[in-house]
């Protein structure tokens, strides 16, 4: 491998193309750590320091795909978070509003339409998300248990000049991303929320390190490189159907008459479904932090506020399950791929085209969704389970971490090695 990551900076190109992303990536983190105007520093530090394992679980999803920018209210405290968002809810309304989903049909031009609405639809958002973080900081909310001012000026400029600059580090993110992906390596968003977890994992070893010992954080490297290695086999799992097209005679000329499959993986829904449940499970703990009903709040804190609790445990596996088998019915149209597959003469031997097809195809992702909403389940669950191990310390190898740094990885050295075999070079994968 080492050899061929010399083979790929020896091609100028490619040399470059590599430099870019890592040049985007280091300025990504620098403004990761560089702080809002009028934001003390010191009293954001003194509030992590005493800040409560509970408290940062709030915040935790948005916190993960910063890379920890949105406990600091950094410039690029909201991360990819804004746009993530914007992008599954357009991915949604293309299902229900039919003139999204004609421009979905209407190839690059509509595909363009739709990635302008999102980038809207990531500004409203990055100024909605950036208000209400910056509120909670103000009033005294984002740290319960910190007395430190940590906006010491709250005058009505000051707040407007901290929500701007947050959204528009959202807007520079999202500008960089997109670099990433026209003149770089890989996929730009993918691989900026691949560093802004990756940035973590350090310091959470760290801390486990330090609190557990090194038993512990032995056993949890060793759990982690199971882990790792359980994503990446169910990752590159999937179901291939066989489609066959009939030939046709067009003019003097004989199309068709070749065999190719329709692969249909085993994690068909990714990442999606727990953030969906991660989103759901974390409203009771907002809601707690702004409704002073005592018996709410003794509730939440007694069974969903702790990532170890049963109760919690099997709401967030059942919450999983749940919105695989709704995401995958939305973003899978057996119907319209039977459709497709008739319009061009191809058929699945043994089955008929039309109706038929497409009940096959609906059985066929019935059964397959089940071990992919029980992966999606078991492999976010269980670091949870593991808090009592680490002593309540954050587990470096959680659930949406892993699957986004294998899925991200793995996508992004498949368009390393195809970019090195067009060259002749011997590959990544090889």
């Amino acid at each position: 491998m080492l050899t061929a990551f010399t083979r790929a900076f020896r091609t100028p190109d490619l040399r470059k193309k590599l430099l870019f992303t890592v040049g985007i990536v280091v300025l990504f983190r620098f403004g990761s750590v560089m702080p809002s105007p009028g934001v003390s520093t010191s009293a954001v530090n003194t509030c992590l320091n005493a800040a409560s394992a509970d408290s940062r679980n709030v915040y935790s999803l948005i916190n993960l795909f910063s890379g920890g920018a949105l406990l600091q209210l950094s410039i690029f405290a909201l991360g990819i978070m804004p746009y993530i968002t914007s992008s599954i809810i357009i991915q949604l309304l293309v299902v229900v509003i039919p003139r999204l989903e004609q421009l979905k049909k209407e190839g690059s031009a509509g595909e363009q339409k739709l990635t302008q609405y999102t980038r809207y639809l990531t500004i409203a958002l990055g100024v909605l998300q950036a208000t209400g973080i910056v509120a909670l900081a103000r009033s005294g909310r984002l740290f319960p248990n910190c007395s430190s001012a940590i906006i010491p000026d709250t005058s009505l400029f000051r707040i407007v000049t901290i929500v701007v600059t947050m959204t528009a580090g959202t807007s520079v993110i999202m500008w960089m991303g997109e670099l990433i992906t026209a003149r770089g390596v890989g996929n730009g968003m993918s691989l900026l929320i691949f560093t802004s977890i990756a940035a973590r994992l350090p310091s959470e070893g760290t801390s486990i390190l330090q609190v557990a010992g090194g038993v512990v954080f032995s056993l949890v490297l060793l759990l982690g490189l199971a882990i790792v290695v359980f994503v990446v086999f169910v990752e590159q799992s999937q179901r291939r159907i066989p489609v066959q097209y009939a030939k046709r005679l067009i003019g003097r000329r004989m199309y068709g008459g070749t065999s190719t499959y329709l692969p249909i993986k085993v994690n068909q829904a990714g990442i999606i479904p727990v953030i969906f449940a991660s989103s759901l499970l974390q409203l009771p703990q907002l809601v707690g932090q702004v409704w002073s009903n005592q018996t709410f709040q003794d509730f939440e804190q007694r069974y969903l506020s702790r990532g170890n609790h049963p109760l919690y445990l099997v709401t967030y596996f059942a919450l999983i399950i749940f919105f695989t088998y709704f995401y995958v019915a939305i973003t899978f149209n057996p119907t319209e791929v039977a459709d497709n597959m008739k319009k061009y003469g191809g058929f699945i031997p043994g089955i008929r085209p039309g109706n038929p097809t497409a009940e096959y195809l609906k059985h066929v992702l019935d059964r397959i969704t089940l071990p992919g909403s029980l992966f999606l389940g078991a492999i976010t669950v269980l670091p949870l389970a593991l808090l009592n191990l680490t002593k309540d310390q954050p587990f470096p190898f959680a659930g949406t971490s892993v699957l986004i740094m294998v899925g991200v990885g793995l996508e992004t050295v498949k368009q390393i090695e195809s970019q090195l075999m067009l060259r002749n070079y011997e590959g990544f994968l090889r």
